[in-house]
């Protein structure tokens, strides 16, 4: 299975198709830093540096997939919910592409705000324009933590399969078992320096997170978030305020900090990944990933009704 990835970020949605089972043959990214992280945690991966909007997928004929995240500013509260009237609207670049390469799938992750009712035509414009093109579309508010991520991130996810393979798609199933604690996931991280206090404080860190807020190069810098966030951090002992480069001493009272690396396992990375550029750069990229475990499981779903699609294409050809 192949696929192309516009706004890839720093891999979050790359890395859990990747675990799906999907090769990318180029994923696109504006900013610099996270083109970085990308290349040094994958040498391999055909990183294109650039707009998405100089961008052509015309070389990308018939992939399989289609995927992005596209900007959530123009539908988040923080970005003042400007939809189509906000520069950063790249949906209509994401349908000129899938007009362009014709994929057999589409994927596209936003945040919860384009659900809301003053985006309703928004979102039924999208869905015509797809239909038109030979999709039928599915279009769902998942929780992420449904998936094993410890965190409380809700996320739109459209999915758009051409109609011969729509038929076969089915939503996946979320975890059986609850998400990890913050506790549980970050303690190994907590405890590296010798904190005496690890143990106690990943015991009461007993709840998954808050959402993991990343912030933008024009507005605010390397914390947790606006004031509820930093509250319900500070109900799992967590200084909002900032983030630090190491985790707690031996000897460290108080409420300890995350590092970007702590933030990026909330998110749902593996420890490896790694995040280039300085501290405020690297944690915006953090915060405004797609979990892998969610595209993951999402990605599995549509490779299912590809693969089972093609059998059945092959049982007809057999008969």
């Amino acid at each position: 299975m192949r696929s192309i990835e516009i706004c890839a970020g720093a891999g979050g949605q790359a890395l859990g198709l990747e675990q799906a089972g999907f090769e990318h043959i180029a994923l696109v990214e504006i900013d610099r830093s996270a083109c970085a992280t990308l290349r040094a945690n994958r040498p391999n991966w055909n990183v294109i540096e650039n707009d998405v909007k100089s961008f052509s997928a015309i070389g990308y004929k018939n992939i399989d997939l289609l995927a992005g995240g596209v900007p959530c500013p123009p539908f988040s509260v923080a970005g003042k919910q400007l939809g189509h009237d906000d520069e950063r609207d790249l949906f209509p670049e994401a349908l000129r592409l899938v007009k362009e390469c014709n994929p057999k799938a589409v994927m596209l992750e936003n945040v919860r705000g384009l659900f809301n009712l003053k985006f309703e035509d928004y979102r039924n414009n999208i869905k015509v324009q797809l239909e038109s093109m030979g999709y039928e579309c599915f279009w769902e508010l998942i929780q992420s933590n449904h998936y094993g991520v410890p965190q409380q991130r809700p996320r739109t996810i459209l999915i758009a399969l051409k109609q011969e393979y729509a038929q076969h798609f089915v939503w996946p199933i979320g975890a059986v078992a609850p998400p990890p604690t913050v506790g549980q996931v970050l303690y190994n991280e907590m405890v590296r320096n010798g904190w005496k206090g690890a143990k106690e404080w990943a015991d009461q860190a007993d709840r998954i997170a808050p959402t993991i807020v990343g912030g933008s190069k024009k507005h605010g810098g390397a914390d947790l978030g606006p004031t509820r966030s930093r509250l319900a951090w500070e109900k799992l002992g967590v200084d909002g305020r900032g983030i630090v480069d190491e985790a707690p001493e031996k000897d460290f009272v108080g409420m300890p900090r995350l590092t970007v690396k702590m933030a990026a396992m909330i998110q749902g990375f593996p420890p490896e990944w790694e995040f280039t550029g300085k501290k405020t750069p690297a944690y915006r990229q953090v915060g405004n990933a797609f979990p892998p475990p969610v595209a993951k499981a999402m990605g599995g779903a549509i490779k299912r009704a590809l693969m089972v699609a093609q059998e059945d294409r092959l049982e007809e050809v057999a008969l």
